[in-house]
């Protein structure tokens, strides 16, 4: 199914996505949003390394979003026993519940949009 918005209902939708998460302790960044929806949206496994390529971005701000990401439970880290350099990034029940939650918020938006 095709959606097709303006500009203005563009900006609009995710202005009040972005209001919302703000408004209900939604203290990630795009970056990290983006890392969130690449490992709930997308088959597994996920590698610290396979994110950091796919973002194009170092190893390191991959590591540093997981850390504050793990804190709040929405993913975890394990050793690849097969190649134990590799972290292997799990998914969680308060993750796939977190991005639930943020499908249904852009979704009631959209719906609240002006035509």
């Amino acid at each position: 199914m095709s959606v097709e918005l303006r500009a203005f209902q563009s900006l609009k939708l995710w202005h009040d996505v972005h209001l919302d998460l703000v408004h209900h302790g939604g203290d990630l960044s795009s970056r990290q949003i983006a890392i969130l929806l690449t490992i709930y949206l997308e088959p597994p496994p996920h590698t610290v390394r396979g994110l950091a390529r796919k973002l194009r971005v170092t190893k390191p701000v991959i590591t540093r979003a997981l850390d504050t990401m793990g804190k709040l439970d929405l993913v975890a880290r394990r050793r690849d026993e097969a190649d134990r350099r590799n972290v292997v990034i799990q998914r969680t029940v308060a993750g796939a519940l977190a991005v639930e939650r943020l499908g249904d918020v852009i979704t009631a938006h959209a719906k609240e949009l002006p035509r």
